[in-house]
């Protein structure tokens, strides 16, 4: 008898996945400024709900026996309404919605679905005669994946410009990150006993994994003074992106700006520009790890330096903005750069030429 009512609950979850993922779909068209939007705290309140609902078929498995097939059935049938509405809200809420804030949006509500549908799986799935006396399934853990998923979306920023400057703070973050991992390279040590390395192997095995994690760290002096230029740089676009995101805020508690229209579309921008720079420091960083590629360190400063001049241009088109710290960070920056090409350029030069004196005519 078991295995119908499984195929029959498991017919039943295809057709509600089946439901869910079109309505997935409509909801990654954002909603026009002209259809009637929704309040997110609504969306919230179903998203509790929702969580609850979990409770309720997880209940159903506290028991020494499994629950009967109808009343699953019925469990399903409320959690997958419940569900259903919960999309439809979340998209009503979206009028308006920028990229930024509705990918967020999506993601969160991706999540609460992803959960939901394992959730809802794994209790199907008890019927194949794993459910033994004594030992409890996996439900408790499943439904505590949808109640997380649900209290992540409460984290979910409710205006675009709030979402906007969360993504750039996020950039912020990372870009600390790899200025903590250049300031932690060392120079290799020069010590007379380095020299005679297979004199006593045994002292070179490290200590343990975090020394082992260590090797290939260690610089030449020459590789060292490049990382250090690296590191001026990676500290100069940070304090530019700070300064940024406290202009921004300034200027928002200033004139209060509403939140859409061109003024969000010119933040987006700057994320852009934001996040790729984010990206080509992380690319800055590694290539500061031996050997140490001078091309691509060249053309990675090149990058930074184009996205900062546009961010440049496009801030001074604010009003009311006060632009002049982030501008005299930007002028720092681009000295740091201009300065770390020469460097390149020098030792670029100073290989082409060791290389040619040792050419064996």
């Amino acid at each position: 008898m078991a295995k119908p009512k499984r195929d029959e609950l498991n017919q039943i979850l295809v057709g509600y996945h089946n439901t869910i993922k079109d309505t997935l779909q409509m909801c990654e068209q954002v909603p026009s400024l002209t259809q009637e939007k929704l309040s997110w705290n609504d969306v919230l309140e179903i998203s509790d709900h929702l969580s609850k609902q979990a409770t309720i078929v997880g209940m159903l498995w506290t028991g020494e026996q499994p629950p009967q097939a109808e009343a699953l059935k019925e469990a399903m049938e409320s959690y997958f309404n419940a569900l259903q509405g919960f999309l439809l809200h979340c998209h009503g809420s979206m009028a308006g919605a920028g990229t930024t804030l509705s990918s967020s949006i999506q993601a969160s509500v991706e999540q609460i679905v992803d959960s939901s549908f394992r959730f809802l799986q794994g209790s199907v799935s008890l019927y194949e005669g794993a459910y033994e006396k004594g030992r409890k399934p996996s439900i408790p853990q499943l439904a505590g994946a949808v109640w997380e998923a649900c209290s992540n979306l409460k984290k979910v920023p409710a205006t675009n410009i709030k979402a906007i400057g969360r993504e750039m703070k996020l950039v912020a973050f990372s870009m600390k990150d790899v200025l903590r991992e250049m300031k932690e390279l060392k120079l290799a040590c020069s010590s007379p006993e380095s020299d005679d390395v297979y004199a006593n192997p045994e002292s070179q095995i490290p200590n343990s994994d975090e020394d082992a994690d260590d090797l290939g760290d260690d610089l030449s002096p020459e590789e060292f003074e490049v990382a250090e230029m690296v590191a001026d740089i990676v500290s100069e676009t940070l304090v530019v992106i700070k300064e940024l995101i406290r202009a921004i805020t300034s200027m928002i508690k200033l004139e209060n700006p509403k939140d859409n229209g061109e003024f969000v579309d010119s933040l987006e921008k700057l994320l852009k520009l934001c996040q790729g720079t984010g990206v080509q420091i992380d690319e800055l960083g590694a290539c500061v790890y031996p050997p140490q590629e001078f091309g691509l360190m060249k053309l990675t400063v090149e990058r930074i330096k184009a996205n900062i001049s546009e961010i440049e241009a496009d801030v001074k088109g604010f009003k009311n903005f006060s632009s002049e710290a982030l501008l005299g960070t930007c002028r720092r920056l681009h000295m740091s750069i201009e300065h770390m090409e020469t460097e390149l350029d020098t030792r670029t030069k100073a290989e082409v030429v060791c290389k040619m004196q040792n050419v064996t005519l």
